[in-house]
């Protein structure tokens, strides 16, 4: 049901100023973004104005301690340092990880089994290099000091997989350099002990009615199709 917010004039929320795409400053000099039209379709399902402000990351987990907004939207994640500090709506947006083919590539397996001797290619020192090396041990594994050689490999054929964090693929598939050499193959991995809970709204501690407000609203806007709108504007190739 949805709380009883009569005695709270606005909700101010904080999003970080440089984070695409989920806050930057747009073309008009205002903030816009996934988080920032998330926000504002939140407060339209609770009937509160709203205001979004900008911060820069160093100073955004502050924000709600030194009274400059009432919640943080973004890709803030949930950690045992950030539970001490907020409480956390549900969860309005998972990071799975994702393997990448070449469009040419023959059907493989995502599965130990089927990438068994295959090169698969990684960012070093990421959770995802991590479970290829844990659960994906017969793979051969070409490592990458960044995402940039990791996304040239894949484009050149070096090799025959690429396991990282959906988001960036999709931004990547869907933008130019990508030249539509490669697509998603397999399903989303979910596995929050290495990729994470997942991005929720963070609050004050304690303040219950608050959370419950933005959980109410991002249920109502997944089930009435608001959600979905926004996430394809910028999401356009699905990394679920």
């Amino acid at each position: 049901e949805k709380p009883d917010l009569s005695n709270i004039r606005a909700v101010r929320i904080l999003v970080e100023s440089e984070d695409p795409p989920f806050a930057f400053i747009g073309a008009e000099g205002l903030p816009t973004g996934f988080a920032v039209e998330l926000g504002r379709a939140i407060c339209l399902e609770l009937e509160v104005p709203c205001t979004v402000q900008t911060l820069r990351w160093a100073l955004l987990p502050s924000g709600i301690e030194s009274g400059l907004g009432d919640a943080i939207i973004g890709s803030f994640a949930v950690t045992a340092e950030s539970r001490a500090r907020f409480d956390f709506s549900s969860t309005f947006l998972t990071r799975p990880a994702r393997f990448l083919v070449r469009r040419d590539s023959p059907e493989l397996e995502m599965i130990p089994e089927g990438l068994a001797g295959k090169r698969v290619g990684v960012q070093a020192g990421t959770a995802h290099e991590a479970y290829l090396r844990a659960f994906f041990p017969g793979s051969v594994l070409h490592v990458y000091p960044n995402a940039e050689d990791a996304h040239a490999a894949i484009k050149n054929g070096d090799i025959e997989a690429l396991f990282e964090d959906g988001l960036n693929a999709s931004l990547w598939l869907n933008g130019k350099t990508s030249e539509n050499c490669c697509r998603f193959a397999g399903g989303p991995f979910t596995e929050a002990r290495y990729f994470g809970e997942g991005l929720t709204v963070a609050v004050e501690p304690g303040n219950e009615r608050l959370r419950e407000a933005f959980d109410f609203a991002l249920a109502r806007i997944q089930q009435n199709g608001t959600y979905s709108e926004i996430f394809l504007r910028y999401f356009p190739v699905s990394f679920y």
